[in-house]
């Protein structure tokens, strides 16, 4: 009902004092978030594995806006370094405000030729690491009884794609965690997901796919790939107070491959 008041600063798309980490920032929808973040006023945590360049390059660009960024190397799939990064982005920025667990793998395998090492890496990668990454940024959320985490899950985690098992299986998960999360710590710490389509990043890209897989990706309502800014909006969305009566939702910017 229309009140006929001016929105208040709490409903405004604004992270000025906020930390944000975000892991898997050196490209693709992890550095459209990380620079969207930072444009917001949000000071940002890169982190990547391996890749220092892009992700000093990403820190660049962030400090060239004047937001405060810095980069930090860690393997998600592992419990020590998930939690001396946390420790480390406190030390540099203070108490993390937004976590957004954006690191991820995909593979194109058929299932009877997928081994138990593709399903462990697939698993470890795009489904254990939003676990461990929680477990260690949700005791100081919680301690200070506030916070945001951010999942990016896949339209394919609900709609299910033949040769992608162990990514779908991932990505369902993601969203499993994500309500799991959202009901066990409500109502003063959110836990959203966002479902995402085909988005043109180096992991999605026409070169590494097959004609069957770019047929299927481009057979949607808008007929063509997302772009990371548009994800990345979304995910601005869910860490700001705008969204802050969303709970345990999969937001699905995919150009309509999956209505819900």
């Amino acid at each position: 009902m229309a009140t006929g008041q001016e929105p208040t600063e709490a409903f405004r798309l604004n992270l000025a004092g906020r930390v944000v980490l975000v892991t898997g920032a050196a490209s693709g929808i992890g550095r459209a978030t990380a620079l969207a973040c930072g444009r917001a006023g949000a000071a940002v945590a890169v982190n990547h594995i391996g890749r220092a360049a892009e992700a000093q390059a990403v820190v660049a660009q962030l400090t060239a806006i004047g937001a405060s960024a810095k980069a930090f190397e860690a393997d998600v799939t592992r419990p020590a370094a998930t939690t001396a990064m946390v420790r480390e982005v406190e030390e540099a920025f203070g108490p993390i405000d937004g976590l957004v667990n954006n690191a991820g793998i995909l593979q194109e395998k058929p299932f009877l030729d997928t081994t138990e090492a593709d399903w462990d890496r697939m698993l470890d990668t795009d489904l254990k690491s939003v676990f461990l990454m929680c477990k260690a940024v949700l005791p100081g959320m919680v301690s200070r009884d506030t916070g945001v985490i951010v999942n990016i899950a896949s339209d394919l985690g609900v709609l299910g794609r033949a040769q992608f098992a162990p990514y779908c299986a991932a990505k369902a998960g993601v969203i499993g965690l994500t309500r799991s999360l959202a009901r066990e710590f409500a109502p003063n710490i959110r836990v959203n997901a966002i479902a995402p389509g085909a988005v043109s990043t180096a992991m999605v890209s026409t070169e590494h796919m097959s004609p069957e897989w770019i047929a299927k990706e481009l057979d949607i309502p808008q007929h063509r790939f997302g772009e990371p800014d548009e994800i990345a909006a979304t995910v601005l969305f869910l860490l700001s107070d705008l969204s802050r009566f969303y709970c345990g939702q999969l937001l699905s910017p995919n150009g309509g491959s999956l209505m819900s």
